[in-house]
């Protein structure tokens, strides 16, 4: 249920089959979806993408109800679902496309997400600098069907892949 305007965000926080669950379980959160950002081809597939041929990230993309939740409140889930120290990938997914970022859409979004990174930096949490990056938002490519909504669709393999990932021990650690 929305009360007024929708926006979009989108994040990157490895695989993008873990990054749908937290975030679709909100009410104002109109959808989630699975794709592919801040590349240089056209129209990657995930095979692209992957191989980093493409120069994408596995993102999400949200749409929100900014009334409902808000996206200072869509920053504090991104940041409990990353380890935001570790520029080569996410737990067990190396590479770039597998690297943390915000992307914003507008300068608000911008400066919230600067904000919330620095507050996390001076927050002690971690010894290592955060080294998320915050860029302008680019085209979104919805990545291939069976990709959307995965933890749904093939939960066996998702909790089984989730669970090896090291993820969970992770956020556990982290966030409690």
């Amino acid at each position: 249920m929305t009360n007024g305007r929708i926006e979009k965000a989108a994040f990157a926080g490895g695989c993008f089959w873990c990054m749908v669950k937290p975030f679709k379980e909100w009410d104002g959160i109109v959808d989630v979806v699975s794709g592919y950002m801040g590349g240089h081809v056209d129209n990657p597939t995930y095979e692209d993408v992957k191989k980093g041929d493409s120069g994408h990230l596995e993102v999400v993309e949200i749409t929100f109800d900014p009334s409902v939740f808000t996206y200072e409140q869509l920053l504090e889930v991104y940041w409990q679902q990353i380890d935001p120290t570790d520029a080569g990938g996410q737990f067990h997914d190396r590479g770039h496309s597998y690297s943390t970022a915000i992307f914003y859409y507008n300068d608000e979004q911008r400066v919230a997400a600067e904000r919330s990174k620095e507050e996390l930096a001076k927050s002690g949490k971690f010894s290592k600098p955060i080294v998320t990056v915050i860029r302008p938002s680019e085209t979104f490519y919805r990545a291939e069907e069976y990709h959307q909504d995965y933890y749904l669709k093939e939960q066996a393999h998702y909790e089984e892949d989730r669970a090896k990932s090291g993820r969970d021990e992770f956020i556990k650690d982290y966030w409690k």
